[in-house]
């Protein structure tokens, strides 16, 4: 048995425009030089020249957002309640069950930016693929955003989904989803233009909001779903860092395709 393992994430890098400004990672690198003189306070006596070359450890400091970089989002993001009243669950409290999974492939990478994805849209893709969702499976969504990751650019591609797509999955048991793009949602400029044209609240973040209905997690800022080479026939691994009480999680998932 031969088994492949293929990354879906982003990597995080300091500086880059993909985000909102208070999003934006920054990483304070220290490098071997700089973790040598980092090492004598830790070992009273000791010498640079006692260490291998004069060098000692290198040590980065990072800030960024729980929503920075691939990121698992829990329901709590949402909304402080699920599944029509019981309280959210945080990132911390997400059962590792929903988090390795068989995965399915979803392409939409042919609609235009900020177009809508319908549950119509979902069923006829699961038809093309011949495929019939099973309570738990991963559902991952390539709108072709991630092309664009490291561009203010990021923040307003890719097509998104709705309501009624996003309650069609999770009425069919379905607990973890994934995208490409920087939101589950359509890109957020666009629902705000829409908002401001019709005066329509509904538009608002509604793939989100759907989780106050029906409890969920998704991924953002996916990378690589291009190269899935067949859209089943895989398992999901996203298991996130665990958060004290977060709306999210950081997460590195991988597909994992054995032949």
């Amino acid at each position: 048995m031969t088994r492949r393992l293929i990354d879906l994430s982003i990597t995080l890098e300091a500086g880059l425009p993909s985000d909102p400004e208070m999003m934006i990672p920054n990483i304070v690198y220290s490098d071997h030089l700089q973790g040598a003189d980092q090492m004598l306070q830790f070992f009273p006596g000791l010498s640079k020249d006692q260490l291998p070359g004069g060098l000692g450890w290198a040590f980065e400091l990072v800030t960024l957002a729980t929503h920075s970089g691939t990121h698992l989002d829990a329901p709590y993001h949402y909304h402080p309640t699920q599944d029509r009243g019981r309280p959210a669950l945080t990132i911390d409290q997400i059962p590792l069950e929903w988090c390795f999974s068989d995965g399915v492939l979803l392409d939409f990478s042919g609609k235009a930016d900020g177009e809508r994805i319908t549950a119509a849209d979902v069923e006829q893709e699961l038809k093309r693929i011949g495929y019939n969702l099973k309570p738990l499976d991963i559902v991952l969504v390539r709108t072709g955003a991630d092309a664009y990751w490291g561009r203010a650019e990021y923040l307003v591609r890719g097509a998104g989904m709705t309501r009624e797509s996003t309650l069609y999955l999770t009425g069919q048991g379905i607990k973890v989803v994934g995208i490409d793009a920087w939101s589950w949602d359509r890109p957020l400029s666009i629902l705000a233009k829409e908002f401001q044209e019709t005066g329509n609240p509904e538009v608002i973040w509604e793939a989100h909001f759907a989780g106050i209905e029906q409890g969920y997690c998704h991924m953002e800022k996916l990378a690589n779903l291009g190269a899935l080479p067949k859209p089943f026939g895989f398992k999901v691994a996203c298991f996130p860092v665990k958060i004290k009480s977060a709306s999210a999680g950081w997460v590195r998932p991988v597909a994992v395709f054995e032949d």
